[in-house]
């Protein structure tokens, strides 16, 4: 059930990357100005990470979650009807914000589960959210084919909105672990950031690998729609079905991360990631390599978050949804940062600079990867 509610609320914040072209062409702006619209979204994603995920430590959570599903769904009627382009950015800042209610359940998980089951409770809701973010893809490209791109976010709106019943029936009460009140919640994440090295890691390495995997979701529409191969939304929203591939190896990755370590893990991810935009950039303009690469990048990247969640919610019960808030924090201003330059890369050298900016952070990640192994591979308890 968590990862239904999961994955209906990251869906809220790709919907909008099938449709960039066709809301450029309706608002009549350029296509870099596109990006605008993913990037809005990631940036209040990560704003609505750092208001209202510390609350999961401090608040009841079953009710805090209701009430950010019926804002979210308020914010997705507001972009479905958006008059302006400034407008649909607005609406997507607001998207973002609420649609953070995904990061208040995730750490229920673990908590949820039994004693060395975490990284599996995790994999099971984490493939819940990969499927709404894949998923949702691929619905936003087949309703705007068929019905256009406003008919996208005000459908999405009402299955939001569904999922308040549900998880009201359903949902049990989750008390907070602690007793912080809301200022000592915020005053402490610098506490969290300063005291854990581990954490500090996975964030920046979140960071890099989510600037690259973002650049090429936030760049497909435009591949697609070149002259190389005329495709419209519909096709750019099939390629979720494509990546959905990654959200079966969640499971299994909870179970490695849980039996050898994260660390270990995070290894393969990187190695997948990597050589998924190889591929990507090797054969991105023929269909058979661009599915490829789409599926080996997917897969990459559930099993780089599959391990860096389960190594951050090891360190502290009683912190677990402020640990979240700085890793997701600094995750989703890595897409925003990804989403904006890649669409400058596009627009300037198309795809051979979005593969080269994906590489490029690519690149970083290892060696952040490589000096965490190196400098604290002799600390017990280190992972």
């Amino acid at each position: 059930m968590l990862g239904l509610a999961c994955g209906t609320s990251v869906a809220t914040i790709y919907y909008n990357q099938p449709l960039l072209l066709e809301i450029t062409r309706t608002f009549h702006v350029p296509e870099g100005s596109g990006g605008a619209i993913s990037v809005a979204t990631q940036l209040g994603y990560a704003a609505g990470i750092l208001v209202f995920v510390p609350l999961g430590d401090v608040e009841e959570r079953r009710r805090l979650t209701l009430r950010l599903f019926s804002a979210v769904s308020l914010a997705l009627v507001v972009a479905g009807l958006a008059p302006s382009f400034p407008v649909l950015v607005a609406a997507s800042v607001a998207i973002g914000m609420t649609a953070a209610v995904t990061h208040i359940i995730v750490p229920m998980a673990p908590e949820l589960a039994g004693p060395g089951q975490g990284g599996r409770a995790l994999g099971i809701v984490m493939t819940g959210l990969l499927l709404g973010v894949l998923l949702g893809r691929v619905a936003s490209g087949v309703v705007a084919e068929a019905l256009g791109w406003r008919a996208v976010f005000l459908l999405a709106a009402v299955s939001t909105i569904a999922v308040v019943p549900l998880l009201r029936r359903r949902m049990p009460e989750m008390p907070s672990p602690g007793e912080l009140s809301y200022r000592e919640a915020l005053a402490s994440l610098w506490d969290l950031i300063r005291e854990q090295p581990v954490l500090r890691e996975a964030a920046l390495l979140g960071f890099l690998v989510f600037a690259a995997f973002i650049a090429f979701w936030t760049n497909l529409t435009f591949l697609l729609g070149s002259p190389h191969y005329r495709l419209g939304a519909g096709v750019a929203g099939s390629f979720g079905m494509v990546g959905a591939a990654g959200a079966m190896i969640a499971s299994p990755m909870g179970k490695l991360a849980d039996r050898h370590g994260p660390r270990v893990t995070l290894t393969l991810a990187l190695g997948l990631l990597t050589g998924g935009y190889v591929l990507l950039w090797a054969f991105g303009y023929r269909l058979a390599g661009l599915i490829a690469g789409v599926i080996v990048l997917d897969l990459g990247q559930q099993t780089m978050q599959i391990s860096n969640q389960t190594r951050i919610f090891d360190l502290s019960r009683t912190a677990r949804s402020r640990i979240n808030t700085v890793y997701m924090i600094v995750f989703f201003v890595g897409g925003a940062l990804g989403s904006a330059v890649s669409a400058m890369a596009w627009s300037r050298w198309e795809w051979n600079g979005v593969c080269g900016w994906g590489l490029g952070m690519l690149a970083l990640a290892w060696v952040c990867h490589g000096w965490g192994s190196r400098r604290l591979v002799c600390r017990v308890g280190y992972r």
